[in-house]
């Protein structure tokens, strides 16, 4: 199965911006990480904040070679967080939903 766009599909603009988001997103769950799942700071800001500069990256390599596999990686990584906190498998799973739906919307523009 085939998991990138064609290059200038107008869905990757979405699909960048979906990421923007979550990493915003994984850089604000470090405090709730710290306060409310009473998570190591070390750990919460390793994984918060490297899950959020994943993001970040992904986003800015999405028209370049392995771009959009760095997206699809940074969807796994904002769930994962939901191990630390429970409350990200919510908030993971719906920028998920959000991503492989837009993603879908793509393909389908990819095929007319």
């Amino acid at each position: 199965m085939n998991l990138t766009l064609t290059p200038g599909n107008p869905m990757g603009k979405v699909l960048r911006a979906n990421l923007f988001f979550e990493s915003i997103v994984a850089a604000l769950a470090v405090a709730g990480m710290i306060q409310v799942a009473e998570i190591d700071v070390t750990t919460a800001l390793v994984a918060g904040l490297g899950v959020a500069l994943l993001a970040l990256v992904a986003a800015g390599r999405f028209a370049k070679p392995g771009g959009q596999w760095l997206g699809w990686a940074t969807q796994v990584a904002l769930v994962a967080l939901g191990l630390l906190a429970p409350e990200m498998y919510l908030m993971g799973g719906i920028f998920a939903l959000v991503y492989v739906t837009t993603f879908a919307l793509g393909r389908r523009l990819d095929q007319r």
